[in-house]
């Protein structure tokens, strides 16, 4: 208020000296307490007070707590929350007990160790273990793992080695703890899956995976022996005994030698092999840990299964009284069945025993698992028709009671899981697909199921949705080899009839009606741990498969898939990453970008396309491949520039000399985009090069796309750079007759852009003009010229008037009169 009325003064009288010199001092005043108070300082002060304040309301202190989770993740930011002791604060905040204060707070407390090593250091010994992102930017940055280039350099910390160890050895005792939550466990062991084993196994040190197995093996092992029915059990969530199995699978993996592993196998072997007569519980934990192991390092759970006793402990729990012994007595069989040598073990002495407790149990829990064992053992054969293990439509009709308990929304989540376990296993029969594929309730069930929170089940889902598109690897058949085989006496594989192509892109379209992209979309953003590479790999399968027909590529994208496909073109197994990389080919080949991969997406496609332009690939995926990169050129420069930088255009050049036809079609199409780039047109204008007389001559090859897609490359060039047309008289002597006969094409497009060629070289050298005024090219363009307006080919009539018009401005025709 001052202000304003000493400003008005001044304006009153002008010529004051008291009132200007006032007006100055309060102006300057004024502008230091804005300085302070929008200062960095003053911000993060001012967010803590609101944060501790008990009287704020909650939208105030929601925004407050926002505001400083973006100012933690600048470095300014968080060198000034850290040096306003921030951590304390914050730590205040964490205690509060309110979940969006320990939010908040935990999120601030990650951008500030994110990339600063001396921060790290002094934060590490006061904040809780369970906060996974937080701990992975720690151990990021301890190791040098986050090698991402920040603002300001850390402080020098010389070793922090020390406490990668503590940090490891507070997440393993994390592991079995009953005072962390189940959701806090997951995280622990997350964290363990993704920094313990090696990324790379080219390198050579893998002391971690040694240390974890030394220190925690056993405690890894315990939370997968936990048995939720019994008392006194750590707290998990449906997906922690999963995650602690893929832990297991990946420092299993990790080993070098066989020493190590039998050091591993050793390790499981002591705390599974005493069974105790008079201890149930102790007995069900250890099969339950063998089902863990049968989960994730196959081979040791079955060398393991092999041991004297643990078979037949197995069976003898099935005929237990107590149902939870039962329970985990079939999940350990259905485990143990996955080789066909094990399952043959079983049909022999189990099936009876999965049938009478099928039959007799009234627990539904129960009763469904031993039908999965049932469905897994009769799937045993494979999808080879003549290796059923069980009587003509006996599959069928454990099927159609799977189906049953699919679409009964009274029974729990946990228990509708194991109905598509069996379905997993029993869709290996073409007959059951085709009955699944028939009920739309039952697909839409299984699709909910899969999006809900228990990802134990994404792997089933997986295996049903690569059984019903047939998307597995087949060996080629050779018909000599198969008489051979016969003559011989040996046994060959044969095909259902329901398993040709008809019925599997039948099978396609109802699997696409009923959702299915959808359900894959929300599959791919599932936790790294439980999404597995091989999950990974059956997904790209699928998406491969839903999108052979054209028609489909719409759908797929118009339910995310598009977006979905991209980091499954990115991480997984190599051939994972090939299917997804061909999947997203063929869309992008033929959608819109924008729609397909919106926003900053579509440049994280172009690498994966890339990749299916190396030439170990086969022919139909190089030609998908360039087809989409055409489409991507032919979107904008920065597209084009991408495409550049991937290395992507001498992989081009080179398919334009391919022998296939399309292929060298999808190329040059692709050049004809690309030429837009500088960059390009300066690859023409090098000399010591046969790429301008390629485009030359593919001028001259008889199939009209590849002519107009050469031409369309020419023309641009010519328009951008007449250097180029004078070059182009000189890379082959039939530059002259290559061009006539492109303006007499019978396809307009052709001889439209032929004759801009012409009117390029017309405008580009007098000399070269006149060259071409001699030549027979006059007649042609006259008789094209003076044809009347034809809507079909008007381009190329007004491009040779453009011509005739061009060489009577040079002097070189003149008009006719009378």
């Amino acid at each position: 208020m001052a202000f304003k009325d000493v400003q008005r003064c001044a304006t009153l009288e002008p010529k004051n000296k008291t009132f200007l010199e006032t007006l100055r001092r309060l102006g300057a005043e004024i502008q230091q307490k804005l300085k302070t108070s929008f200062s960095t300082d003053s911000r993060v002060q001012n967010m803590f007070d609101i944060l501790f304040s008990e009287e704020e309301d909650k939208e105030k202190k929601e925004k407050a707590a926002n505001n400083l989770i973006v100012l933690a993740r600048e470095d300014a930011g968080a060198e000034r929350i850290f040096q306003n002791n921030g951590v304390a604060l914050l730590m205040q905040l964490i205690e509060t007990g309110k979940a969006e204060m320990i939010l908040a707070a935990i999120r601030t407390l990650s951008g500030m160790c994110t990339g600063h090593r001396a921060r790290v250091s002094n934060i590490r010994r006061g904040i809780a273990l369970a906060t996974c992102n937080l701990f992975q930017c720690i151990y990021e940055s301890l190791s040098g793992a986050d090698n991402r280039v920040y603002g300001k350099e850390e402080a020098l910390v010389l070793d922090s080695s020390k406490d990668l160890k503590t940090i490891l050895i507070a997440l393993l005792e994390m592991v079995t703890s009953k005072k962390v939550s189940g959701h806090g466990r997951d995280q622990a062991l997350n964290l363990l899956t993704k920094n313990v084993p090696r990324k790379d196994k080219k390198e050579s040190d893998h002391s971690k995976t040694l240390f974890t197995i030394d220190h925690g093996l056993k405690k890894i092992l315990k939370v997968c022996g936990q048995v939720p029915e019994l008392p006194d059990q750590l707290p998990m969530t449906e997906n922690t005994q999963l995650i602690a199995s893929v832990l297991l699978n990946k420092l299993y993996d990790d080993l070098r030698c066989d020493p190590e592993r039998d050091n591993y196998r050793d390790v499981c072997d002591e705390y599974i092999k005493y069974f105790d007569p008079n201890d149930m519980d102790k007995n069900i934990h250890a099969i339950n840990a063998l089902s863990g192991l049968l989960q994730g390092p196959f081979d040791v759970g079955n060398a393991l299964v092999g041991r004297q006793g643990v078979m037949e402990m197995m069976v003898a729990l099935c005929s237990s009284e107590r149902e939870v012994d039962q329970l985990v007595a079939i999940e350990a069989i259905i485990h143990a069945s996955t080789k066909m040598s094990r399952a043959s073990f079983i049909i022999s002495n189990g099936v009876s025993l999965l049938k009478d407790i099928y039959k007799k149990t009234k627990n539904e829990k129960i009763k469904i698992r031993a039908l999965v064992g049932l469905c897994k053992l009769g799937s045993a054969g494979g999808d080879d028709y003549s290796m059923r293990q069980f009587a003509e439509g006996s599959t069928e009709k454990l099927a159609k009671q799977c189906r049953k308990w699919l679409c009964n929304p009274t029974l729990d989540v946990r228990t509708r899981k194991w109905a598509i376990e069996g379905l997993a296993y029993l869709t290996s029969d073409a007959d059951v697909k085709d009955d699944f594929v028939e009920d739309e309730p039952a697909m839409r069930a299984m699709f909910e199921l899969a999006k809900s929170k228990d990802k134990t089940i994404l792997y089933a889902v997986a295996c049903t949705l690569v059984n019903c598109t047939n998307s597995y690897d087949k060996k080629e058949i050779i018909p000599e080899m198969v008489q051979l085989a016969k003559f011989s006496k040996q046994h060959v594989p044969e095909q259902h009839p329901k398993d040709k192509k008809d019925f599997i892109d039948s099978r396609v379209k109802k699997l696409l009606k009923a959702g299915v992209t959808s359900a894959l979309a929300v599959m791919v953003k599932a936790d790294s741990s439980i999404l597995t590479d091989q999950t990974k790999e059956m997904l790209a399968r699928v998406f491969l498969a839903l999108s052979e027909d054209p028609k489909d590529r719409g759908t797929i994208v118009a339910h995310g898939g598009g977006k979905a496909l991209i980091p499954l073109a990115i991480e997984g197994t190599d051939a994972g990453k090939i299917k997804a990389c061909h999947a997203l080919a063929r869309i992008a080949a033929i959608s819109n970008p924008d729609i397909a991969f919106p926003g900053e997406r579509v440049y994280e496609v172009v690498r994966p396309l890339v990749s299916l332009l190396n030439t170990e690939r086969d022919g139909t995926q190089n030609f998908d491949a360039l087809r989409s990169l055409t489409n991507l050129a032919a979107k904008s420069d920065k597209l084009r520039l991408k495409i550049m930088k991937e290395k992507a255009l001498p992989e081009i050049e080179n398919y334009m000399f391919e022998e296939h036809e399309q292929i060298r079609q999808a190329a040059t199409e692709c050049m004809c985009n690309l030429v837009c780039c500088k960059e390009v047109q300066e690859r023409y204008m090098e000399d010591g090069n046969d790429k301008l007389k390629l485009l030359v001559l593919l001028c001259s090859e008889e199939d009209d796309k590849l002519q107009i897609a050469a031409a369309g490359a020419l023309a641009m060039l010519t328009a951008a750079q007449k250097k180029l047309c004078v070059k182009m008289t000189k890379v082959t002597v039939q530059w002259l007759e290559i061009l006539q006969r492109l303006c007499l094409h019978d396809n307009p497009q052709v001889q439209h852009r032929g004759m801009v060629i012409i009117f390029n070289m017309l405008e580009a050298d007098e000399e070269l003009a006149k060259k071409l005024i001699e030549s027979e090219l006059l007649e042609i363009l006259s008789y094209v010229a003076k044809q009347e307006d034809n809507p079909k080919r008007q381009d190329a009539i007004d491009a040779a008037r453009a011509c005739v018009s061009r060489a009577m401005d040079l002097g070189l025709i003149k008009p006719f009169t009378q």
